[in-house]
């Protein structure tokens, strides 16, 4: 499967000199195991990158806030969470369509927005910073990680990003409405080993959004997610 790199060095900006590590860091485990014998199944998956990515991202970014602001030490660590989540790096691997250039097996490749793709592409851009770190250094990585990654800081300041969801809810429902939202599971179903819940969230009796989870707790999430957008919070 052939694809145009040079495409997406264009839109990151890095022209890499070792071409086998950005064709690694774009490569799904998946891949490997259906083309074990070709070029791009002996270079390998992306997981060491991936490994190697993520603690050079958590350095970039920890560094920055440090150096920028003077917060305390809990909120540093809340925005980078932010920042550095798998939503937040899936909604960045979108950005520079790092979709189109994954190698994928045709199973995955056919799984589009799903959870399961929005990780694999947070995983991938983990990779690509592993990559870029490899090939280019620390310099350019920053460069990178600046342009993409902490560029989106500011909104997520501004749109108090960095609390959960039900927080931000229970904030929003409490100044505008003096209530505190409450969540009452509507069904589950499912073996013990893995319920699926479906949990609606209320102001007062109103049910204001309902959400899907393996847990209690990962259905509310959801319930409150889509109770901020439809207030378009």
């Amino acid at each position: 499967m052939k694809k145009d790199l040079k495409e997406l060095e264009k839109n990151i900006k890095v022209k890499f000199t070792n071409k086998n590590l950005l064709k690694q860091a774009l490569t799904h485990r998946s891949y490997i195991n259906e083309h074990q014998n070709d070029k791009l199944g002996k270079i390998g998956h992306n997981e060491r990158l991936e490994f190697l990515g993520d603690a050079v991202l958590e350095l970039i970014v920890t560094e920055s806030l440090y150096k920028k602001y003077t917060n305390p030490e809990g909120e540093l660590t809340n925005w980078r969470a932010s920042l550095v989540n798998a939503k937040m790096l899936s909604i960045i691997a979108k950005e520079i369509n790092l979709d189109n250039f994954l190698y994928l097996s045709k199973g995955e490749a056919q799984d589009k927005d799903s959870k399961a793709r929005n990780y694999i592409l947070a995983n991938a851009l983990e990779a690509l910073i592993g990559a870029i770190y490899l090939d280019k250094g620390f310099k350019k990585t920053k460069q990178f990680v600046d342009k993409f990654i902490l560029i989106k800081l500011k909104e997520i300041i501004e749109k108090q990003l960095y609390l959960d969801p039900k927080s931000r809810f229970q904030e929003f429902a409490q100044d505008k409405y003096t209530i505190t939202p409450n969540y009452k599971v509507l069904a589950e179903s499912g073996p013990d080993h893995k319920k699926h819940f479906i949990i609606g969230v209320y102001l007062g009796d109103k049910l204001i959004a309902q959400g899907e989870g393996y847990s209690k707790q990962e259905a509310q999430v959801d319930a409150a997610e889509k109770a901020l957008k439809s207030h378009e919070l």
